[in-house]
């Protein structure tokens, strides 16, 4: 009697089952790298978001005539007098930048000829730049200025813009008349 060599029904039966269980495994070791793939994409385009961010700044700041008013308090903001750093192809603008009182969201305010806060009028580009800022500190001494940035518990992040002298200040001083050198007077030091 010959015997066929053929796989039983039971044996099909397990060799399936077994290769669902491995589908099954690695069906959602898929689903897991899609996960962190778009947990990382998401946490990328957030840090090329922050970095842009800062780069407007930095740029408004660095090509600014030297006018700043800094307001600290309720209503944290920066105003540019003038700046050659403009996103909307403007000449010399004035921009602003300030933290929302409600949502703690900085925004970028570019125009030509406004005041905070906005009229009905003002003809203005508003940018929301990052959201959920907990720190946003200026301080400004003798032609630098450090800038502090902090959003929700991430790290912060500081720059400092140097050579920054106001166009305005043009003031002479009136010149004093020179003290004499004891010297020339013929009263040398002993």
């Amino acid at each position: 009697m010959l015997r066929r060599s053929a796989f039983t029904l039971i044996e099909v039966l397990v060799s399936i089952a077994l290769i669902s269980l491995i589908l099954l495994g690695l069906y959602r070791s898929l689903d897991i790298q899609r996960d962190s793939n778009r947990r990382i994409r998401e946490h990328l385009q957030t840090a090329l978001q922050a970095n842009r961010s800062v780069k407007a700044l930095y740029l408004d700041l660095l090509e600014s005539d030297g006018n700043l008013t800094i307001h600290q308090g309720d209503f944290d903001r920066l105003c540019i007098e003038k700046t050659s750093h403009s996103l909307y192809q403007l000449y010399r603008p004035k921009v602003c930048w300030l933290i929302t009182k409600r949502d703690r969201n900085l925004l970028r305010v570019e125009g030509l000829d406004f005041s905070l806060p906005l009229k009905e009028n003002s003809t203005v580009a508003v940018d929301r730049v990052m959201q959920g800022m907990t720190l946003f500190d200026l301080y400004r001494q003798k032609g630098k200025i450090l800038v502090l940035l902090q959003r929700g518990n991430r790290k912060p992040i500081a720059f400092m813009v140097q050579g920054l002298e106001k166009a305005k200040m043009t003031k002479k001083k009136k010149s004093k008349p020179k003290k004499e050198d004891a010297s020339k007077k013929g009263g040398g030091t002993k």
